[in-house]
């Protein structure tokens, strides 16, 4: 994701994209310590204490130390994956609705879900994908990647339980 999606709502009266993860924490859904958000490139105050592996980070470390970093984050706990298209840069997923250049390239998403495999998946999803945004189609093609990626992931973590 490009974004944390961690905008504050103690009122939990606000629906939107930018508070979703804000609220799974706050609810108890989703444990920060064990989570880990990649691609991003807004900041915010607080990240609730979630890991975050930034673009930047990707770019300059590596996708195979970003794989090792979140394995050892997440280790053996159960992982729902949820793909945020505008992870990747803005040339390779223009078709999103808040676009933000300096993601990752369509091969380091690639790398990093096949080198996942091997982690507990449970469930993942592609969100943000909006066709009307990009005439050429690449958006789409790029999301139906990452979501045939997703399937292998979970298919592999399936057959080992």
């Amino acid at each position: 994701d490009a974004h944390s999606d961690l905008w504050p709502d103690d009122d939990m009266t606000r629906i939107d994209h930018g508070t979703m993860m804000y609220k799974a924490v706050k609810l108890g859904y989703v444990n920060p310590q064990r989570s880990v958000q990649i691609g991003i490139r807004t900041t915010t105050e607080d990240y609730l204490g979630f890991t975050v592996i930034d673009a930047r980070e990707v770019h300059e470390r590596g996708t195979a130390a970003a794989v090792a970093k979140i394995k050892d984050i997440v280790d053996d706990t159960r992982v729902y994956l949820t793909f945020d298209i505008d992870a990747l840069d803005p040339a390779f997923a223009p078709g999103t609705g808040t676009p933000v250049w300096g993601g990752l390239a369509s091969w380091q998403a690639a790398a990093m879900l096949r080198d996942l495999a091997g982690i507990n998946m449970v469930g993942g999803d592609v969100v943000e994908v909006s066709p009307p945004y990009d005439t050429t189609g690449a958006t789409a093609i790029a999301g139906a990647h990452v979501a045939y990626e997703l399937i292998c992931l979970y298919h592999w973590a399936k057959t080992q339980r």
